[in-house]
């Protein structure tokens, strides 16, 4: 996405050199950006933070936290840095990401490249005046032998810079992290990061999608027991396979995209009636227009964040999808954002 040269020009490259081109563009200021002028309507108020709009970018776009002011000016409400581990990691073999462009779809492997806990702090140290929501992406290194210290030592190193942080278990492309997502992984992963942290800033966890029913109203029971902030629902799938059209379907990783939205939809729909609403989520899978944003908040998305569909429809598809929410609300009737979270699940 150099704006200039459009989206079009930019799937002529590779994806991850794309991807790099886009951040060093919007180092350089080549950004849109938007007034800073959201409609009351949108405005929700969640862990002691103001959000002027429901639209964030996810984690995985500014793995690096090298433009998160320049994101925000595009329009997003909040920014999610990362994932970062606490040293540098190359990630996996290039080759690690790939376009699905029939399908709207993107496969990645990455495998958490990064660069560090320390550079990190470093950049988020240097911002200044910061008038949007950041929150930190926080993974393990693929070697570590101590994950849950990597965990604790990302949210020691950033929490004071954030304003909330994310316990990511769910990435596929690091082997064995998606164990954690076990009870007790989990409740001693939760009492680490906030032993780490002086004051712990809100603690979210992002889950995967891949579970059935039983898994998935148990993850539900005991994240509402371990009392975590939020959840992010949810990362990259290793299925939906079957109904893929473009040549690189068959790549191994995480599938984000068009294809995830109904699956990633129902499984958002089915945490919200486990935890009763009771946890703020953050809807994530398949956002590509102002249907789909409405569509996650009416089954339970207090927050909502998009990463792929960005890669193909460019900045535009942000003010597209805020102008049409606030429509849809008053349309709907509903005074404010909050009121529709959940209103097709009552």
């Amino acid at each position: 996405m150099i704006w200039g040269l459009g989206t079009r020009l930019l799937h002529l490259l590779d994806p991850e050199t794309a991807h790099r081109l886009t951040i060093r563009a919007l180092r350089l200021g080549l950004g849109p950006s938007i007034a800073p002028s959201h409609d009351a309507i949108l405005a929700s108020h969640h862990w002691g933070l103001d959000f002027p709009t429901p639209l964030g970018i996810a984690a995985g776009f500014d793995k690096n936290a090298e433009v998160p002011g320049q994101i925000a000016r595009m329009g997003f409400s909040f920014v999610e840095i990362g994932s970062v581990t606490p040293r540098p990691q190359p990630g996996n073999p290039r080759p690690r990401l790939f376009r699905l462009g029939a399908d709207h779809a993107v496969i990645n492997r990455n495998g958490f490249n990064n660069d560090g806990l320390d550079a990190l702090a470093r950049r988020l140290g240097r911002l200044q005046n910061r008038r949007f929501v950041l929150g930190a992406n926080l993974g393990a290194n693929k070697d570590s032998a101590d994950r849950i210290a990597d965990y604790a030592a990302g949210a020691a190193a950033l929490g004071p810079l954030v304003d909330y942080v994310v316990i990511n278990v769910s990435s596929p492309n690091t082997p064995g992290l998606r164990e954690l997502q076990s009870r007790s992984h989990l409740e001693a992963l939760l009492d680490g990061v906030r032993r780490a942290c002086a004051q712990p800033p809100p603690i979210l966890v992002k889950i995967a999608p891949d579970f059935d029913d039983e898994g998935l109203a148990d993850l539900a029971a005991n994240l509402l027991d371990l009392a975590v902030d939020g959840v992010i629902i949810a990362n990259t799938t290793i299925g939906l396979r079957d109904g893929l059209k473009s040549p690189h379907r068959g790549e191994t990783g995480g599938l984000s995209g068009r294809p995830l939205f109904a699956f990633s939809t129902a499984q958002l729909a089915a945490f919200y009636c486990h935890t009763k609403g009771r946890i703020p989520l953050i809807g994530v899978g398949g956002i590509d227009s102002a249907d789909s944003a409405y569509a996650k908040i009416r089954n339970g998305a207090s927050l909502i964040q998009l990463y792929t569909g960005l890669v193909y429809q460019g900045p535009d598809l942000v003010p597209a999808i805020t102008a049409g929410l606030a429509d849809r609300l008053r349309q709907d009737g509903f005074a404010n954002v909050s009121e529709a979270v959940g209103a097709d699940l009552r």
